[in-house]
């Protein structure tokens, strides 16, 4: 078992309103702490599975795809927007409404452009709002959306990402049962 499924299976479940039930992972919310060797497997994970020939640019949203992005971002040379749930007000700013499972904010893009070739990561992909959401923008935007990775899905539900017809690639596919992580598919989807 490599250490990206024996940390799922490790991860704590909190109960969030309406009883969604969410694991916390050091992946997805920065705790427990990050071990180096979980996060070096996981860039190494997502250098093998994305297509990184064409890419221009990383695009994640802020917070959690931050040190994710950055690692990969460091080990390929390729450059890195981080979409902020601040506004700056800079020519270009494109505002997005961002939805989870379990909230809703407003977020930014800044510094994306079109004809630009896009590699678009996220920690974890839920219901799918978030990274539907990104991507419809940096369509509208007139980015090459040329690949998208989130290191972790969590399966059931609707998933507002296939709904729309775009494809995320996945590390791993988890469910959460009776209050555990159950590992579903630990090759994730391609």
């Amino acid at each position: 078992m490599d250490r990206l499924e024996r940390s799922l299976r490790e991860a704590p479940i909190v109960e969030k309103d309406d009883g969604y039930q969410y694991f916390v992972h050091p992946i997805s919310d920065g705790i427990p702490n990050l071990d180096p060797g979980l996060l070096r497997e996981i860039v190494i994970r997502i250098i093998r599975k994305a297509d990184l020939a064409e890419v221009d640019k990383i695009v994640t949203p802020a917070a959690m795809g931050i040190h994710i992005s950055t690692a990969v971002s460091l080990m390929t040379d390729i450059p890195l927007t981080v979409i902020r749930k601040r506004e700056y007000g800079l020519d270009g700013e494109v505002a997005i409404a961002q939805q989870t499972g379990y909230s809703e904010n407003e977020m930014f893009i800044n510094d994306v452009h079109e004809g630009e070739r896009v590699l678009v990561l996220d920690d974890v992909l839920s219901t799918g709002g978030t990274l539907a959401s990104v991507i419809d923008a940096l369509d509208e935007i007139g980015a090459d959306v040329v690949d998208s990775v989130a290191v972790i899905k969590k399966v059931g539900g609707e998933n507002e990402v296939d709904e729309r017809g775009y494809h995320v690639k996945t590390l791993v596919n988890v469910d959460v049962v009776d209050g555990a992580v159950v590992i579903v598919d630990a090759n994730g989807d391609d």
